[in-house]
């Protein structure tokens, strides 16, 4: 649950949507990332920097971890307020039948990978060979780093980074072999901020945001046919988020809308004054199989919702 809440709010810093700006992954981006995806987010790394609302919400809700990633790239030569373009975080199982997951992130830009060696080197910093490729450890944060090439770098755990790279390398099967994960991609990846979550982890995130509602008998009878989710969040003329989940038929959908709606209202029962206008702002509705939530508020009422006990909940 920390690890899709720390996505969401990796969502959340990137709160920020200009027109002409989207998040797309490349194809070496793609293959680096492994077949058994619970969760993906990719975000407008570029459009943060130029939102002063942006960063101030980031300043707010910044968690040490990425702090702490933030000023590894900046001490290896990286300049992230001017190299890095996209940053894709991506939650995947260790093995298929496997309840256990681990992180890799991902940054695209346009990096000088001749400076930010260099920079290795005059610090003394020694690479650990995996296969032709060169891992250099990023500061005391635990993590390594690899140019997949000069616009695309991999960063994460070791044995993190090791399974990604044998998806990109060919001998584990990767993303693109992931029919479900490709789909749902192809339905917001021209969007600035995205996300995509499979069965699993649809499944966790539904639990998380229905709480009370989420123990209704409803739920357990739906939860196998929940398929998988995605969803986009801009902020264009106030604060927007939607979100689609797939559940493959007519009844599930309509059922799923119910128990969302049940959530909406125990929680404005409960909620303070900013969670019940952001609560009246959102939309439940199904149709043809697929749920759909759309969430909007203007900036000032979204300044006073990421105050509330709601937010500061799911940053903690």
């Amino acid at each position: 649950m920390k690890v899709l809440s720390a996505f969401m709010v990796a969502a959340l810093l990137a709160a920020a949507t200009f027109a002409g700006h989207a998040s797309q992954l490349s194809t070496d981006a793609r293959t680096a990332i492994p077949h058994d995806i619970q969760q993906l987010v990719v975000i407008d790394y570029r459009a943060m920097q130029e939102s002063s609302a942006a960063m101030a919400l980031r300043n707010r809700v910044m968690l040490p971890e990425l702090k702490q990633l933030e000023e590894a790239l900046q001490k290896s030569g990286l300049n992230d307020n001017h190299d890095v373009e996209q940053l894709a975080f991506a939650i995947f199982r260790l093995k298929p039948e496997n309840e256990q997951t681990t992180i890799i992130g991902i940054a695209q830009g346009q990096f000088s990978m001749q400076d930010v060696l260099a920079n290795f080197k005059k610090q003394k910093i020694k690479p650990t060979l995996i296969g032709e490729n060169k891992l250099y450890p990023l500061g005391t944060s635990g993590m390594q780093v690899v140019f997949l090439d000069s616009s695309t770098i991999l960063f994460g755990g070791t044995s993190a980074i090791k399974i990604a790279l044998k998806a990109r390398d060919g001998e584990a099967p990767n993303m693109l072999t992931n029919q479900p994960i490709m789909d749902a991609m192809r339905a917001v990846e021209s969007e600035p901020l995205w996300s995509i979550l499979d069965k699993k982890g649809t499944e966790t995130m539904m639990r998380q945001v229905l709480g009370e509602a989420g123990s209704l008998t409803d739920f357990d009878t739906v939860r196998k046919r929940l398929q998988a989710s995605w969803y986009t969040m801009n902020f264009q003329h106030g604060v927007h988020f939607d979100l689609t989940i797939q559940t493959g038929d007519t009844f599930t959908a309509a059922t799923v809308a119910s128990l969302l709606s049940a959530a909406v209202v125990l929680r404005k029962a409960s909620g303070s004054e900013a969670e019940k206008v952001a609560l009246t702002n959102t939309s439940v509705s199904s149709d043809s199989g697929k749920l759909g939530v759309h969430f909007a508020v203007g900036e000032s009422d979204f300044e006073s919702l990421i105050k509330s006990p709601l937010f500061q909940g799911m940053v903690h």
